[in-house]
């Protein structure tokens, strides 16, 4: 017997592991272990780390060391305490505006007395476990904030950059330029304009060398450069002035008015937790295809060590701090696989705050200022606003960009708070119903949400529809409420008793619902006779599309045979065409047009079984033009360059990945695939036919679930019924480790451009099960639950 093969003992000794729980392996002394992703990873985010720190500490206005103190304690306390493992945390861009209105208010050691009160605000909310309640934000509101701080931080810093001071207020610092530009300093500029055009140009270095160089960070680069110039052109130029630890200012005891105290540590509380909790969710997103994956984060956890790690930067004279998004990307970017790497990028910066002195004061002002002001630029991001635009959201964008960069962060948020209430009111109760006749069927078109006081105008306009006409009920909203239900319902079953058609559609045309007791567009007397044999409707909530037809002969009392169409099976397939071209073509038309004109545009790469019995349209819910499939014989992705390799799968893998952009790739395997069961009762030796030969590609499986070292893949909540599901929720971890072998793939997933999941489709109870790598091994977590189709609406 092969290796790869279970014998009858190996056998047997699986399927008692398979239906007994697992015993706990003899424990064992665990040894600190730092994993060389780690560390090289936590290097690279020292590096971002550094030049960052000082120059967001520079535009506050504090002391330079508290931009270290910060940096050192997000790696070490927050790092540690977390609940997002890649997350670096730090002083941060959004910070800025709020301690620099503080430390201008109250001085700096109120401020760090501030920032230990903001930390112990965190703590208490971690504890009562409101932390998903802060994504409820909406985006808009925290997209215009962003760049309502954005555009002060740049407009402050370009006072520096031309050599000047800037003002505490945007519209003291806009007043003030005219003036500016008018006694501008050469050497400020030059030293800015040079750490600009590093920035700009390093990350674009073409070339295979140019990829090696890029592996330095850009913010080093162009701030190291910008100071060896200055050095060695001898510019006099104010400089970074780190004065000695042993006069560093620590907290104090708050002082002045407690409403103005509750106030700053209310606004710094909201700033520091939003955009923490934010960023934990984005750096979800960059790691979901990572292998092995960190685990989701656990937001209340990581609320618990914002807190503790602001207290503890508080308390030690540091900035307040938050989970930085350009820090955490490139710490995932970098290949980080633990929490180890954010706590020693701590490391590192401690290291440097107490080795480097000499060295960073080297570095001149309007460098870190030039810095920090690209940083302030790039938080006005043109995706988001042309996200909110799409979304109908700019206004909100708009007013709390403003309100934050002319009257403050916590005024600014709670203004883009009150125009989206206004908005979604204004949305819930606007709404335009219409009525025209096209050609014999009458449409009724529906803009905005349907609520109560929408009834009476909806009502009007529906009795507008004669009796007995076919008519088209176009939805354009995401809400109806009970009565608006009631009135559309009662409608619509007054309206086909009269002998009347109604189909419900949404905006681009397509069905929104199509209930057991429609017709179709054409009237059923006008209908064939072998069509109205079946009551199958396209486009339903699916339940059993088999109808009862006579048996069919065998295969060899078939009139003509199977090659020329004419039996039962021709016919059945003939009258399924005949149906989709009578019932469906006409609902899908508009849509497939509009593909035929733009080509396709999935977003997903969806490999799985050619198994009749999986749908994939069905089980995803998926449309024409979302899913970009592969299907083949137990759901295979042979090895780049393996034996008896087939180029057909590599080649759609590369065609997806490279031409098409999809975001995702599915492996998809499902209960009682035969080639799992072939693979199990295969013998060694030479493969022969096609079959074996193909099959051989799920050997890698095999022998994943024959090795003893390695957890095994199981279903959340249950072992794995029979050696046949085990060897098929392996083979689709297996195909997964398969992808990232293939150089497309390797690459989008360097970039963060692609995410790969696994899924496992239980036939017999209808129930999908998507992969989560955990500490625990490959779990296979259920997705939904099984429902009676709701009624139509």
């Amino acid at each position: 017997m092969s290796a790869c093969v279970p014998t009858r003992a190996a056998d047997s000794t699986r399927t008692k592991r398979v239906h007994q729980p697992h015993s706990p392996p003899p424990s064992r002394p665990r040894r600190f272990r730092i994993a060389g992703a780690d560390l090289s990873a936590s290097i690279a985010v020292f590096l971002i780390a550094l030049p960052l720190s000082l120059g967001i500490a520079l535009a506050t206005g504090a002391p330079l060391q508290s931009g270290l103190v910060a940096a050192a304690v997000g790696g070490l306390v927050a790092g540690r305490l977390g609940g997002s493992p890649l997350q670096v945390s730090g002083p941060a861009a959004g910070l800025t505006v709020v301690t620099a209105d503080l430390i201008h208010r109250y001085g700096w050691r109120t401020t760090c007395a501030i920032t230990v009160l903001a930390g112990l605000a965190q703590l208490g909310l971690g504890c009562l476990r409101v932390a998903r309640t802060a994504l409820a934000v909406s985006p808009a509101i925290v997209h215009g904030m962003l760049a309502g701080i954005g555009v002060t931080i740049a407009v402050a810093q370009l006072h520096i950059v031309l050599g000047g001071t800037p003002h505490s207020a945007v519209l003291d610092n806009l007043r003030a330029l005219p003036a500016q530009l008018a006694r501008v300093h050469p050497a400020a500029v030059s030293v800015s304009v040079l750490t600009l055009t590093l920035l700009l140009v390093w990350p674009r270095l073409p070339g295979r060398t140019g990829q090696l160089l890029r592996r330095v960070p850009a913010a080093l680069v162009a701030v190291t450069g910008a100071t060896a110039v200055a050095w060695l052109a001898g510019l006099p130029l104010p400089r970074v002035d780190l004065p000695s630890w042993h006069s560093h200012a620590l907290a104090g005891l708050p002082e002045g008015s407690a409403p103005g105290l509750a106030a700053a540590v209310l606004t710094t509380t909201l700033v520091c937790s939003v955009q923490s909790l934010l960023g934990a969710v984005a750096v979800d997103k960059l790691a979901a295809g990572r292998n092995p994956h960190p685990g989701r984060s656990d937001l209340d956890r990581e609320l618990l060590g914002q807190g503790a790690a602001n207290v503890v930067s508080g308390a030690l004279g540091g900035l307040p701090l938050a989970g930085v998004a350009v820090r955490s990307s490139a710490n995932v970017r970098a290949g980080a696989v633990s929490r180890n790497s954010t706590m020693l990028h701590g490391v590192w910066v401690v290291v440097a705050a107490l080795l480097l002195l000499p060295v960073l004061e080297l570095i001149p002002l309007a460098s870190l200022a030039a810095l920090v002001m690209a940083v302030g630029i790039q938080m006005v991001s043109l995706h988001h606003i042309r996200t909110v635009t799409r979304h109908r959201e700019v206004l909100v964008y708009a007013v709390t960009t403003l309100g934050v960069a002319l009257l403050g962060v916590l005024q600014g948020v709670i203004l883009g708070v009150a125009v989206a209430v206004a908005v979604a009111l204004h949305r819930l109760t606007r709404t335009r119903i219409t009525h025209e006749d096209k050609k014999g069927v009458h449409h009724v078109r529906v803009r905005g949400q349907l609520t109560f006081l929408a009834v009476p105008r909806l009502s009007r306009t529906l009795h507008l529809v004669p009796a007995g006409t076919d008519a088209v009920v176009e939805l354009d909203g995401s809400f109806m409420d009970h009565a608006a239900y009631e009135s559309l319902q009662d409608w619509q079953r007054t309206h086909r008793a009269q002998g009347g058609t109604v189909v419900l559609t949404g905006r681009a045309g397509n069905p929104v619902t199509v209930p057991a007791l429609d017709a179709p567009a054409l009237r059923e007397s006008q209908e064939p006779a072998e069509a109205s044999a079946c009551r199958c409707r396209p486009w339903t909530p699916w339940r059993n599309h088999q109808c009862e037809r006579p048996p069919t002969a065998p295969p060899g009392d078939r009139p003509g045979g199977p090659a020329d169409g004419s039996g039962p099976s021709g016919q059945q397939l003939a009258r399924g065409i005949s149906a989709f071209q009578r019932n469906t073509a006409p609902l899908v038309r508009g849509e497939l047009a509009r593909l035929a004109r733009e080509g396709q545009r999935p977003s997903q790469l969806f490999l799985t079984c050619a198994d009749s019995r999986l749908v994939t349209s069905m089980i995803t819910s998926s449309g024409p033009g979302d899913l970009f499939v592969v299907r083949n014989v137990g759901n295979l992705v042979p090895l780049p360059g393996a034996e008896r390799g087939d180029d057909s799968v590599a080649a759609a893998i590369e065609y997806a990945v490279d031409v098409l952009k999809v975001r995702s790739i599915t492996v998809c395997g499902h209960s009682g695939c035969g080639a799992m069961q072939a693979l199990l009762a295969s013998e060694p030796g030479a493969a022969q036919t096609p079959l074996e030969r193909w099959l051989r590609h799920g050997v890698p499986s095999l022998e994943r679930m024959s090795d003893e070292e390695r957890p095994w893949a199981r279903i959340a909540g249950r072992e794995p019924a029979d050696a046949v599901e085990q060897l098929c929720l392996t083979n689709v971890v297996q195909q997964l480790e398969h992808l990232r072998a293939h150089d497309s793939v390797a690459r989008a997933l360097g970039e963060g451009a692609l995410e790969l999941q696994g899924m496992y489709f239980h036939v017999g109870e209808t129930q999908a099960y998507l992969l989560a790598a955990s500490l625990e091994g490959d779990v296979f977590a259920r997705v939904g639950a099984a429902r009676e189709a709701p009624s139509p609406a």
